[in-house]
């Protein structure tokens, strides 16, 4: 890279803007532990049960007008420290993101939920995310949506996930802009907002003189598969499916390995 732009060379990087980063001969581990540590003990609950996944895969957030308000100072706090912590924990982005939508006026209920996945962080501190070393540059791409995720304003919300290879490089969770009228409608907004950012991968790639053709976009739904004619995949391999559905802790610690998500321990 000293080829093409100016650089100084300062060591190898350990530590950068909260993320602490392990490099061996086999890959990269990129982790916060000492983040989660902080962000645990800030919020008093250092002390609490861990639990086995940021949220209940039964719950069903909702308009809880006769609940008993929060601070809302504090629960904003808590979102906005748990929104930093996905930059190496993807398997809460989507917990997380639910839980932002109730910042304004928020409730006990609400809270209790953000309080879950702390108490999931707790038990998973240190955990983060393996890049392997790789002669691969494959770039392939998962995608996959709910039906009216949000019962308040009917929208549905966007998981995806990029991988370069068998590294993951690019996830989100994000509820879509409008109001999608049947499965195949929003699995399909979900495709589309994921060829969007592959297309931008493959030009960033370039950049690096790294050609990438054929890119596949992995998605369950047979009707937007039909309507995009894409490559697909049944929902058992389908990885996005951590960014838009509270799962149960087998399933969810499974697609947990599957995006490259391990314990520090192992790399001791």
């Amino acid at each position: 890279m000293t080829n093409e732009f100016d650089m100084s060379m300062m060591g190898e990087l350990n530590f950068f803007l909260g993320l602490q980063i392990k490099q061996t001969a086999e890959g990269i581990f990129i982790h916060q532990e000492k983040y989660a540590k902080e962000l645990v003990k800030k919020f008093g609950l250092d002390c609490a049960k861990p639990m086995g996944t940021p949220m209940h895969p039964n719950i069903k957030l909702d308009k809880d007008e006769h609940g008993r308000d929060v601070d809302e100072t504090r629960y904003r706090g808590m979102i906005g420290s748990l929104m930093y912590l996905t930059s190496s924990r993807p398997d809460i982005i989507q917990s997380v993101g639910v839980c932002s939508r109730f910042q304004s006026k928020p409730k006990e209920s609400y809270l209790s939920a953000v309080k879950r996945i702390i108490r999931y962080v707790l038990g998973t501190t240190n955990y983060g995310l393996w890049f392997p070393k790789t002669d691969s540059f494959q770039l392939v791409g998962f995608c996959d949506a709910d039906f009216v995720g949000d019962r308040i304003d009917r929208r549905s919300t966007n998981g995806m996930c990029c991988f370069l290879g068998k590294s993951l490089i690019v996830w989100s969770s994000k509820k879509q802009a409008t109001v999608a009228l049947s499965t195949a409608e929003a699995e399909y907004i979900a495709a589309s907002s994921c060829c969007s950012q592959l297309l931008w991968l493959k030009t960033q790639l370039a950049d690096y003189k790294l050609n990438v053709s054929n890119v596949p976009l992995f998605c369950d739904n047979m009707s937007a598969i039909n309507i995009s004619k894409n490559p697909f995949v049944n929902s058992e391999g389908q990885l996005a499916d951590i960014f838009t559905k509270l799962l149960i802790e087998e399933g969810f610690c499974k697609l947990q390995t599957e995006l490259g998500i391990l314990a520090s321990s192992l790399f001791s």
